[in-house]
C-alpha cells in the first residue's frame, strides 16, 4: 500500500517530468517539422489550444498542432469537424503526432504521460458519481481506454476503462501502457470511430461512441 501511495503522489510525478523533459528535447527535431508542415499546409496559428478538464475536473488548456481549418475562407460557419479536417491534419492524427505539445501540459503538471483522456469540461456534470472518478488522477496523453479501441469503444464501456486504470494504477500497469500505444500509434488502428472525426459527443450515461 505504502508503495502505491508514493507512486500515486511523488513517483508518478517525478517519471512524468523527466520523461516528457526527455521526450521534448528528444522530439524537438520531428515537432518542428510539424509545425513547418501545419504552416505551410493551413497558416496560422500553429497550435491548437482548448479548455478541458483536469485533476479532480479543474480546468486546464490543452495543446495541440492544429489538424483543422479555422472555419473561415468561405466555409459555413457550421461547418462540420470532418469537413475542416485537412489532409496533412488526418496524416498527423493517424500518427498521433497532434498530440507532442501535451508534453508541455505534463511538465506544467496539468497531465500525466498516462492516465484518462482529457475532455471537454461540459462533459464534467454529464458524468454518473462512478464515471466522475476518472477525475481522481491527471488525465495522461495515453490511457488504458486508448490502448483497449482508443476512439472505436463506446462511451460507456471507455468509462469503465478510466476507473478500470484509476483502480489499478501502478508503475507497472503505465509502462505497459507506453509500451501497447507505441504499438497502437504504429498499427493507427482506432483513431476514429466510424463516421466521425474521433468520436460523438458524450451527452450523458448511456451514450455510445465521442
Amino acid at each position: 500500500m505504502r508503495g502505491l501511495v508514493s507512486y500515486r503522489g511523488a513517483g508518478k510525478r517525478g517519471i512524468d517530468l523527466a520523461l516528457a523533459l526527455v521526450g521534448l528535447v528528444v522530439a524537438a527535431p520531428l515537432a518542428l517539422g510539424t509545425a513547418i508542415a501545419v504552416f505551410l499546409a493551413m497558416g496560422r496559428p500553429v497550435f491548437f489550444t482548448q479548455e478541458r478538464a483536469g485533476i479532480n475536473g479543474t480546468p486546464f488548456r490543452l495543446f495541440k498542432f492544429r489538424t483543422m481549418t479555422l472555419g473561415g475562407n468561405g466555409e459555413s460557419p457550421d461547418c462540420s469537424d470532418a469537413a475542416r479536417l485537412t489532409r496533412v491534419g488526418r496524416w498527423l492524427r493517424a500518427l498521433s503526432l497532434d498530440e507532442i505539445p501535451q508534453l508541455w501540459n505534463v511538465l506544467k503538471g496539468d497531465m500525466s504521460l498516462v492516465g484518462p483522456r482529457p475532455l471537454f469540461m461540459d462533459y464534467v456534470g454529464l458524468y454518473s458519481a462512478e464515471q466522475a472518478r476518472r477525475l481522481d488522477v491527471r488525465p495522461g496523453i495515453t490511457g488504458w481506454a486508448q490502448v483497449n479501441g482508443r476512439n472505436q469503444v463506446g462511451w460507456d464501456q471507455r468509462f469503465r476503462y478510466d476507473v478500470w486504470y484509476v483502480d489499478h494504477l501502478s508503475f507497472r500497469l503505465d509502462l505497459r501502457i507506453l509500451a501497447l500505444t507505441v504499438a497502437r500509434v504504429l498499427s493507427r488502428d482506432g483513431v476514429a470511430q466510424e463516421g466521425h472525426v474521433t468520436m460523438e459527443r458524450f451527452t450523458g450515461s448511456g451514450t455510445r461512441g465521442e
